[in-house]
């Protein structure tokens, strides 16, 4: 399976971002990508800085919504748009709790405006990937791991919203013949990510000697999947998975959220100590816990693997060294988000209310 102009929603997100660095960088990928991304608050172009310049004319950036329905009808005749991977999502559990209908919106509407203008193309589409959460699943018992077959029991907003839109797509696969594919994948760390999230949040907090909030007991279980591994895996599927199927995508490294603070505040303590040698655990403060926080996530990822060969390669206590590293190493990035200056920039170029 091959694309000559691939849609990437949401590319200058946090994943998205990753799989077009990823995919421009393989030798199996000779098309374009054209990256539609709305630029809401965790879209920062400086996740791409640079792309465009290297990879002269296989990259293009077009700034809009996936629910405008005129503007995707634009696109995809202007490009022959043939494939689309789609990340573009509202995707924070605790702003989903406070502000739900953003959710309902984009993660559902934006997904079958999509759809619609997918198979407005006929022949000449090839696959719809949606990329998608085991959240949708819901919680675990201390045993056990999310299978494709089990049921789907959403627990906030944002689950529900992502439940439904995966519903979206299996509907218009079943019904129209559209070719689409979905994976679910557990929680992503690696660059780039927007620092409302849990690993990069504590990297930041730790180097700024603020507190280094754990909900509840800390001891909520998710399983880890580093960015690289789930770009390889997305692009698997993309080319050789079952159409219609769903796959999930896991990183065989569950842990409890505590447990992760506390490797973080060691990797930090060695890499950026603090003068006078202080520990960073002195930071950690527990918090009231979210509502309906689900307990624990793992992924069963075996129809993936048996299929398609595909595992993780990076194990997780080298994945969060890499992770951590890049931070460091990474200030300007930070100073961006810290300052607001990427913000800055998107409203100099396209408005208060990108």
């Amino acid at each position: 399976m091959t694309f000559e102009n691939l849609l990437v929603t949401g590319g200058c997100g946090f994943i998205g971002s990753n799989f077009i660095r990823f995919l421009l960088d393989r030798e199996d990928f000779t098309g374009r990508i054209v990256n539609f991304d709305k630029l809401t608050y965790a879209g920062n172009p400086d996740n791409l800085a640079g792309v465009a310049e290297r990879y002269h004319g296989r990259y293009v950036f077009e700034h809009g919504d996936v629910c405008d329905a005129g503007r995707l009808e634009d696109l995809f005749g202007r490009y022959g748009i043939d494939g689309v991977c789609h990340f573009a999502a509202e995707s924070h559990v605790d702003r989903s709790i406070r502000r739900p209908e953003s959710f309902i919106h984009t993660n559902i509407l934006g997904t079958f405006q999509l759809l619609e203008r997918a198979k407005a193309r006929g022949s000449a589409f090839r696959l719809f990937h949606h990329v998608s959460t085991d959240e949708v699943y819901g919680s675990l018992g201390a045993t056990g791991l999310f299978t494709e077959e089990m049921p789907y029991r959403p627990n906030s907003p944002y689950s529900a919203s992502k439940a439904a839109s995966d519903h979206l797509v299996r509907a218009y696969s079943e019904t129209f013949g559209l070719p689409a594919t979905i994976s679910n994948c557990s929680n992503n760390y690696g660059p780039y990510q927007f620092p409302e999230k849990l690993i990069p949040l504590m990297v930041l907090n730790g180097l700024e000697g603020k507190a280094l909030p754990v909900y509840g007991d800390g001891r909520n279980v998710r399983d880890w999947l580093y960015v690289e591994d789930h770009c390889e895996a997305i692009w698997l599927i993309m080319r050789k998975g079952r159409r219609g199927e769903t796959y999930n995508i896991g990183g065989n490294a569950e842990m409890e959220n505590i447990a992760i603070v506390r490797l973080i505040c060691a990797l930090l303590d060695e890499l950026a100590p603090v003068e006078g040698g202080e520990s960073r655990e002195r930071l950690i403060t527990y918090v009231a816990d979210r509502p309906g926080h689900d307990r624990r996530y793992a992924i069963d990822f075996s129809k993936l693997a048996g299929e398609l060969g595909w595992r993780p390669r990076q194990s997780f206590a080298e994945g969060l060294r890499r992770t951590v590293a890049w931070y460091l190493a990474n200030q300007p990035w930070i100073e961006g988000i810290r300052t607001g200056a990427y913000r800055s920039w998107i409203e100099e170029h396209y408005g208060k209310e990108a």
